[in-house]
């Protein structure tokens, strides 16, 4: 019987893409888990809006929660979009409107240097806070390549793999994802998480 482990989130791709990482535990969202918020990510960082989401499901539980937050930084753009990767084209964007405008920002731009960074939280009841940090490189290409994953996948050229995450599998993606990094190095620091 596995360990079921609270994410903080209702996004089913991130769901599932910690699921495939983190396989050795049972992963369940926190609206399964009987906490039905969507907690305001009102921080200024990775790691600030990580923390804020795991604690707010941490304490609404009673458990052990984890919580990633992530996004696309891109060097000619000065981070950006960064924390506001899901919602660059405003609060109820979506994932083609954000890429759109990403393109529409970077029309001319011959420097397109960008990463992924991710930071995964894991709170425990007892107040205990761990975060574990995680980069993938790449570079953003002039149009769309692909149809697997979501969000800037399809724009996102892997140093690592030489595609796009959207042409890549999802065994090769999460080998070299920013969030399987963060999710290493949050091992590396908790250990065996119970």
């Amino acid at each position: 019987m596995r360990k079921k482990l609270v994410v903080a989130s209702g996004n089913a791709h991130k769901l599932k893409e910690i699921a495939q990482i983190f396989t050795e535990y049972e992963i369940v969202s926190q609206k399964d888990a009987g906490f039905d918020v969507e907690v305001e990510e009102t921080g200024s960082t990775f790691t600030e809006n990580a923390l804020i989401k795991a604690r707010a499901a941490s304490k609404a539980l009673g458990v052990l929660a984890l919580a990633d937050d992530s996004g696309l930084c891109v060097e000619a753009l000065g981070g950006a979009p960064g924390v506001y990767s899901a919602r660059y084209c405003g609060w109820h964007a979506d994932d083609k409107s954000n890429r759109d405008l990403l393109l529409k920002n970077l029309k001319d731009e011959k420097n397109r240097t960008a990463y992924f960074e991710s930071a995964m939280a894991l709170v425990y009841p007892d107040g205990k806070e761990i975060v574990g940090h995680g980069r993938t490189y790449g570079k953003i290409l002039f149009e769309e390549v692909g149809e697997n994953g979501f969000g800037y996948d399809c724009l996102f050229f892997s140093d690592d793999l030489q595609k796009t995450f959207a042409v890549a599998s999802a065994e090769e993606k999460n080998s070299v994802s920013h969030r399987y990094r963060a999710l290493c190095d949050l091992k590396s620091k908790a250990g065996k998480i119970e």
